[in-house]
C-alpha cells in the first residue's frame, strides 16, 4: 500500500466488498417484474405498501404506523421539524450524531447535552436536569452502537427512560439505525417494543444492512404523528421513491436481508477487533470503549493531543479522521470518532500507523 492511498476512518458506510451487489440487482430484476405499476408509479407520502408491511411486521405495530422516507436522517428532520418550534428544549446524547445538533441548531432548539456512559445516557444526570425545571419536546437517544461513541443503552436504562418521559411529558426519538449490525451479546427490546404509554417514536435505515446507495428509512409511531408528517412529506416531494423502496423490499422479502446483515457483522466485527489491537499496540495513552456492534468507536487521546492540529497532520499522511468537538457543543479537543466500516481489514493497521506518526508530530 502507497502512501499516497487515502485510508479514511470518517465515513460510516460499508466498503464495497461487503455490499451484496449481486442479491441487489435480483431484487431489482423482481421488483419490476412482480410490480411494474408500483415502482414506475409517484406512489403516496407514506411509502411503497408492501415494504410498509414488512417493516410493520418486523416491528409488531400496524402499517399505518409506518413512514417511509429517503433514509433515516430525513426521517430525523420531519421529526424534528414536526415537534421542535424555536425556543424549545431537546435533549440528546453527549457526543452525539453532528447533523442531529446541526439540524436542532437551524430549528433554534435549546439542546441539552446529556453525559453518555459506557452503558448509555446519564439517567440521573437526566433527571437531575428534568427536576430542575427543563421541559423537552423529546429526548434524541441512539441506543444500539452509538453513533459516535460506540455504546449500547442497556435493558435497565431503557426502562429508565420510559418512566421518565412518562413522569415528565417528553416523546422519545428512537433513533436505531445500527441494531441489526451486532458483533455480540444479546438483542435488547427497542424501546418502542417496550413503550404501553405512546411516548416513543422509532426511527431506522436499511443503508447499514443493505446500502447506503438505496436512501431507505423510516419512521414508527402513532398513527396521529404519522399522518401529520406524511402530509408534510405530501407538499415537499409527493411521494420517495418506489424504486429504491420496491427493490428493498424484495431484497427483505426474500431473506437476503439476513444475508447481508450476517455478511455486514461478521466483517465489521472483524475490523472492530484489529482496530482496537492497533490502537492499543501504537498510541500510548489512549481510551476507549470497545462496541459491541455499528460501525464506530470513539477514542480520546492524551490531553497534549488537540485534535485541530491533528487533524490536518493525519491529512498529509493519508489518513482521514472526524475529530470529536463536531459531535459537542463544548469539548472533545482531544477525542476522535473512527469509523471502521469503509476501512478492510489489511488497511487498518497502516491507518493507525499513520496516525500515530500524526500524533507524533503534533506533540512535537
Amino acid at each position: 500500500m502507497t502512501a499516497e492511498q487515502l485510508i479514511s476512518f470518517a465515513r460510516g458506510a460499508p466498503s464495497l466488498d461487503i455490499v451484496d451487489v449481486e442479491g441487489l440487482s435480483a431484487a431489482a430484476v423482481r421488483a419490476f417484474a412482480n410490480d411494474p405499476a408500483g415502482l414506475t408509479a409517484y406512489g403516496n407520502s407514506y411509502g411503497y405498501g408492501p415494504l410498509r408491511k414488512w417493516i410493520a411486521a418486523k416491528h409488531g405495530v400496524s402499517a399505518d404506523q409506518v413512514l417511509i422516507t429517503n433514509g433515516s436522517l430525513q426521517a430525523d428532520a420531519f421529526l424534528f421539524n414536526h415537534l421542535v418550534q424555536p425556543g424549545d428544549h431537546v435533549v440528546v446524547e453527549k457526543p452525539t450524531y453532528d447533523r442531529t445538533l446541526l439540524n436542532l441548531k437551524n430549528l433554534g432548539a435549546v439542546v441539552h447535552q446529556v453525559t453518555l456512559h459506557p452503558d448509555g445516557i446519564d439517567t440521573a444526570e437526566l433527571r437531575a436536569l428534568l427536576e430542575s425545571g427543563v421541559r423537552p419536546k423529546l429526548a434524541h437517544i441512539i441506543p444500539n452502537y452509538q453513533n459516535p461513541a460506540g455504546v449500547t443503552l442497556s435493558e435497565a436504562k431503557r426502562h429508565e427512560l420510559l418512566a421518565l418521559a412518562q413522569e415528565f411529558g417528553f416523546t422519545i426519538f428512537e433513533d436505531d439505525p445500527y441494531v441489526d449490525i451486532r458483533f455480540r451479546g444479546d438483542a435488547l427490546p427497542t424501546m418502542l417494543s417496550l413503550d404501553t404509554a405512546g411516548v416513543v417514536v422509532h426511527a431506522s435505515s436499511f443503508t447499514k444492512t443493505v446500502c447506503p446507495g438505496v436512501r431507505v428509512g423510516y419512521l414508527v409511531g402513532d398513527k396521529g404523528l404519522i399522518d401529520a408528517i406524511a402530509g408534510r412529506a405530501t407538499n415537499l416531494y409527493i411521494s420517495a421513491g418506489q424504486v429504491a423502496q420496491g427493490i428493498v423490499y424484495e431484497f427483505c422479502a426474500s431473506g437476503d436481508i439476513e444475508r447481508s446483515v450476517a455478511t455486514v457483522s461478521a466483517a465489521l466485527a472483524e475490523r472492530a477487533t484489529v482496530l482496537a489491537e492497533s490502537l492499543r499496540k501504537r498510541i500510548d495513552g489512549v481510551s476507549f470503549t470497545e462496541p459491541d456492534g455499528g460501525y464506530f468507536l470513539w477514542i480520546e487521546l492524551p490531553a497534549d493531543v488537540h485534535v485541530d492540529k491533528l487533524l490536518p497532520a493525519a491529512a498529509e499522511r493519508g489518513v482521514a479522521v472526524v475529530k470529536g468537538s463536531d459531535f459537542l457543543l463544548e469539548g472533545g479537543e482531544n477525542s476522535l470518532r473512527l469509523a471502521f466500516s469503509a476501512v478492510t481489514v489489511d488497511q487498518i493497521d497502516e491507518g493507525v500507523r499513520r496516525l500515530a506518526e500524526a500524533i507524533d508530530a503534533v506533540r512535537g
